[in-house]
């Protein structure tokens, strides 16, 4: 018994001779028996998932399908190509090309394990807080992802990165490693590797690569999205900073002297961007805004994207589209003339069709042809949209806003008859001064908010300034079709999208959904505006004879006081004549010439597009665009007389 009292536990917890706290905290060796416990632990685990993590096949990047878009119809649109890879073996890449992608990824390359333990744990905390994952990882592991494993960015990928780029790095040499990412990375503009990346950003082969060019395609493994300097100003601005600071930085890490860095201080710009033939005419425009709408529904980049193998489904009506390109042809063949007039030269259209039911997007004209004009005139936002913006401030007036008393809404509402009225009387008449005063009366915020709730994008948006209400903001003419349906859908505003869905490999990618309608403006306030649209629609497309034309139009447009370099017209089918009598300053229905038109077939229940074209002048390579003056000829009014013509030419094709 003596024996049993004086023996000791082998784990003495809670502690023995210990009182009150000091009794349940563990002593020294225990917790450094618990972290030696806890070490070994993890280290067999690693060694465990170690043995059964093996290398895998490579990815068969070269191999993989091209990406099919397919119309409205179900039948396809086009295939863009399969994977851009040619490979190449590191004597045909130069030193300074290798020294600029080492300098720019990862400094310690020759030296280190193949990863970065701090770099893996940083994107396990991001994973987890739901941050951006990238960023942090070796050449080894960016290698070992481009080649073995998928772009997922999940726990378990991270974990297998971090086993076989241990393997990768301890089986294959460092000239290996390098090899195999220089022709698996991505560098944006459908190339994957070096060789391809030479190609479309130089026209050159890897191996003719000077050390200045090299630094661009080395800046661009940070992400072509964010480096391509042909892309934006932003991303030339980015380009030529990080071309810098990798030039630099291989002065500091001894491959580069001071005296061959002197050499290199005008940025090496790149080719232009270029499409393939297979996207001529309309396709690579409507290819372009397909991708947008994927990469915002789904989070999928560019990167991805062309990897292949997605099936494509979108919005866009082939038979629309053949039409308006058409209508914007004939149209340009007879009233446009450049070497008849210096006025007729650069001159630019863009068009939209948008379905007020659903928002979907049927049609659109980017440009003469996506493989020598890139920039998308239908979505461009740097036209300003002058007077037709001016239905918005009449929207403005009408609508009550959310906070407002009772007391208040009835003063607003005396002030409506005369006011509101006043404004569908200087809608009608071209007039600008009212909806300056408007402006005042009513708020620029209230009306750059509703403009916005309508539709149209708060970056568009121009300061708020005086002359903010004539319409100084610039919308692209997909968001104008977009925001007009409203006035055409009784008020009930549905955001515009290109993608009904797409599958990859055969499996559903998710993030698509339907778009549900928002009641944005009051049913009665759009009915107004619409009736107020219809008084500016007859106007433009009466026939010379003084007769209507088929059908009632309510349309935005721009005016030849607005003396400002755009022409736009925005026009939505209506399903009945206007009561002009209803609408103060606009006459009364003998307008129409007794005749009472008929609606089209789809119009009013939703099917029948709003449709926005817009016009400008833009010389290649210049900011700023150009005088509209005598466009078409001195009696078109600086070209507003266009964009109505093709909009007509449009709705009579077949």
């Amino acid at each position: 018994m003596k024996g049993t009292k004086g023996r000791r536990r082998f784990i003495d917890y809670p502690r023995q001779g210990r009182e009150g706290l000091r009794r349940w905290l563990p002593s020294w060796r225990q917790w450094l028996s618990a972290v030696a416990l806890c070490a070994g632990g993890l280290a067999g685990l690693f060694a465990v998932v170690y043995a059964q993590v093996g290398i895998p096949s490579e990815n068969a990047l070269a191999g993989q399908e091209a990406s099919v878009y397919y119309w409205a119809d179900g039948s396809q649109m086009v295939s863009v190509g399969a994977v851009n890879r040619q490979n190449v073996t590191l004597d045909k890449v130069p030193d300074s090309v290798e020294n600029s992608v080492i300098a720019a990824e990862n400094a310690t390359f020759y030296s280190d394990s193949g990863v970065s333990v701090q770099g893996i744990g940083r994107a396990v905390v991001n994973m987890v807080s739901g941050e951006d994952t990238q960023g942090g990882s070796t050449i080894t592991q960016q290698y070992v992802k481009n080649t073995y494993l998928s772009q997922d960015q999940t726990l378990t990928r991270k974990v297998k990165e971090l086993i076989i780029s241990l393997k990768v790095s301890n089986q294959k040499s460092k000239q290996e490693i390098l090899r195999g990412y220089l022709n698996t990375s991505w560098f944006g503009r459908g190339s994957y590797g070096i060789q391809a990346a030479a190609h479309a950003y130089y026209g050159i082969d890897a191996k003719d690569l000077n050390p200045s060019q090299g630094a661009v395609l080395a800046a661009l493994l940070k992400g072509s999205e964010q480096y391509d300097p042909g892309l934006s100003a932003a991303n030339h601005r980015r380009a030529v900073a990080r071309w810098k600071w990798i030039l630099d930085r291989q002065v500091a890490t001894g491959k580069m002297s001071q005296e061959e860095r002197a050499r290199y201080r005008t940025f090496p710009e790149p080719r232009g961007l270029s499409k393939p033939t297979s996207q001529a005419g309309q396709t690579g425009y409507l290819v372009d805004v397909a991708n947008k709408f994927i990469k915002a529904d789904t989070g999928l980049t560019d990167k991805e994207l062309a990897r292949g193998g997605y099936r494509i489904h979108t919005t866009f009506d082939k038979q629309r589209t053949h039409r308006l390109e058409k209508a914007v042809k004939d149209v340009r063949r007879d009233t446009i003339d450049p070497k008849q007039r210096a006025a007729d030269n650069y001159v630019e259209v863009g068009a939209a069709s948008v379905r007020p039911k659903d928002g979907a997007i049927v049609a659109l004209y980017g440009g003469a042809d996506a493989t020598r004009h890139f920039s998308n005139n239908a979505d461009t936002t740097a036209v300003p949209a002058g007077s037709a913006f001016k239905p918005f401030v009449l929207a403005a007036a009408l609508q009550r806003p959310d906070d407002e008393s009772a007391d208040t809404s009835e003063k607003r509402a005396a002030v409506q008859k005369s006011g509101a009225g006043d404004l569908s009387e200087a809608l009608m008449k071209a007039q600008s001064p009212p909806f300056v005063q408007a402006g005042q009366q009513i708020g620029l915020e209230r009306i750059r908010d509703l403009a916005v709730d309508a539709g149209l994008r708060k970056e568009s948006m121009a300061r708020l300034e005086q002359t903010f209400p004539l319409g100084t903001s610039a919308p692209s003419a997909i968001r104008m079709a977009s925001a007009y349906t409203t006035f055409a859908n009784g008020g009930l505003h549905t955001d515009p999208y290109a993608v009904t869905g797409m599958t990859h490999n055969g499996k559903n990618v998710p993030g698509f959904h339907r778009r549900e309608p928002v009641q944005v403006l009051d049913a009665g306030v759009a009915q107004q505006v619409s009736s107020a649209l219809e008084a500016v629609g007859w106007r433009t497309l009466k026939q010379p004879d003084g007769v209507a034309s088929q059908q009632p139009v309510a349309a935005g447009r721009t005016e030849p006081g607005d003396r400002m370099k755009s022409a736009w017209f925005i026009g939505s089918p209506q399903p009945a004549a206007p009561d002009f009598g209803s609408v103060p300053g606009t006459g009364a229905k003998e307008k129409w010439g007794g005749v009472r038109p008929e609606p089209a077939p789809g119009a009013g229940d939703g099917n029948e597009p709003t449709t926005a074209v817009t016009m400008f002048r833009n010389k290649p390579g210049a900011p700023e665009l150009l005088p509209m003056q005598d466009v078409g000829g001195s009696g078109t009014g600086l070209g507003t007389a266009i964009p109505p013509k093709i909009w007509s030419a449009y709705q009579q094709g077949s």
